[in-house]
């Protein structure tokens, strides 16, 4: 009988114990989040192929040149040059706010910048609408960038303060 109530009640309590293991405190399970994020993104720079930009002074007139006509062509439908919002963000002081390394990854890598970046996940949300991958290469996302830091200049009288 002694037998059988120890086995009744003391099996339940050993399978509790050895099935629940061991607790993961709350600060380790953030430093493996933490440590899965790629370094790039901890810096501010986003994801994909740029981690390193070196911006000119003074400004490319050529390279604006170019830039802007891209803007009209695939940027000016849904974004403004002004800080008013319209489909996506306005573009006024965005090199003032963000990383060059960011803002042409977010050209150039719109996929996986929304996917994995959390500042490119904050504008989705404020925004509501996915930004289109437009396929631009990477010499042509230069090319934007130092128009977007032309127009911080005329527009916020400031650029590159997010260097």
């Amino acid at each position: 009988m002694r037998y059988a109530k120890r086995l009744l009640y003391g099996t339940p309590l050993l399978l509790l114990f050895y099935c629940a293991g061991p607790e993961k405190s709350e600060n380790a399970t953030q430093t493996a989040a933490e440590n899965d994020v790629p370094e790039t993104i901890k810096m501010g720079k986003g994801v994909g192929e740029f981690t390193e930009v070196e911006v000119s002074d003074p400004l490319n007139d050529e390279w604006i040149e170019r830039g802007e006509s891209i803007y009209d062509l695939k940027c000016s439908a849904c974004h403004k040059l002004t800080d008013q919002r319209v489909v996506g963000p306005g573009f006024q002081g965005v090199t003032n706010r963000r990383k060059p390394e960011w803002i042409m990854n977010m050209i150039t890598n719109v996929d996986a910048m929304l996917d994995q970046d959390p500042a490119a996940q904050k504008l989705l949300e404020e925004c509501m609408t996915r930004m289109p991958n437009q396929n631009i290469k990477p010499d042509d996302a230069r090319k934007i960038l130092e128009f977007f830091r032309h127009n911080d200049v005329e527009k916020a009288g400031q650029k590159d303060q997010a260097i």
